[in-house]
C-alpha cells in the first residue's frame, strides 16, 4: 500500500510542476496521481474495516 501511495503523491507533484510549466497532459497526470491515492485509501480502509 505505501508504494502506491508514494507513487500517487509523486504524481501529483509531476502534475502540480506541469500545471506550472502550462503541459498538456498535467490534468491526466494529477488525476491518475489522485485516483492512486484514492485506491491506496480504499484499500488501507478495507484492511482497517477486516480487522
Amino acid at each position: 500500500m505505501i508504494p502506491l501511495f508514494s507513487f500517487g503523491i509523486f504524481l501529483v507533484i509531476i502534475g502540480a510542476i506541469g500545471k506550472v510549466m502550462d503541459w498538456s497532459q498535467a490534468n491526466i497526470i494529477m488525476a491518475i496521481g489522485l485516483l492512486f491515492e484514492l485506491f491506496a485509501a480504499l484499500i488501507f480502509i478495507w484492511q482497517k474495516i477486516k480487522k
